[in-house]
């Protein structure tokens, strides 16, 4: 049976290592992908992986950053919404395979496609965005980190 208690406070437990995920995740929101892209992919991989923390906080930056409302709605759906442009769907696209591994194929095709709307060093800055997000999400979740309350 699952709960919704924390198992254990991680950020405090290992405060070295939480910090330095923190400063990655702030390196690549800092990067050259820009902040919006870079959450929308922080925002589908979290749905992907289930982690109900980092939805909720990725889905309120984005809101804050005036993201249409129809467009967070459809992330999940990215493919059949008219909503992203072809630098978001390659990077929402790559996202997933890397995050679906070793269940996808992140072939050269699918490189091809995402070195046509990026370049090598945003290439890189995004691999290193979905290793932190999918990190994030694994913590998260094992360690029943809490959605906070709306105060």
């Amino acid at each position: 049976m699952s709960t919704h208690t924390v198992r254990l406070p991680y950020m405090k437990l290992a405060p070295k290592a939480f910090k330095a995920l923190y400063e990655l995740s702030t390196a690549v929101q800092k990067g050259s992908l820009g902040t919006r892209l870079v959450d929308l992919v922080f925002l589908r991989v979290s749905q992907i992986n289930g982690c109900a923390y980092c939805m909720d906080m990725h889905w309120a930056d984005l809101v804050k950053q005036d993201v249409d409302p129809r467009h967070l709605n459809s992330v999940a759906g990215w493919r059949e919404a008219p909503f992203f442009n072809e630098r978001e769907r390659a990077a929402l696209r790559w996202a997933e395979l890397i995050t679906a591994t070793p269940h996808s194929d992140a072939n050269d095709d699918e490189f091809a496609l995402l070195k046509a709307q990026f370049s090598d060093g945003e290439i890189a800055e995004l691999g290193f965005a979905i290793a932190a997000i999918n990190a994030w999400n694994l913590l998260n979740v094992s360690f029943r980190n809490p959605v906070p309350d709306m105060a």
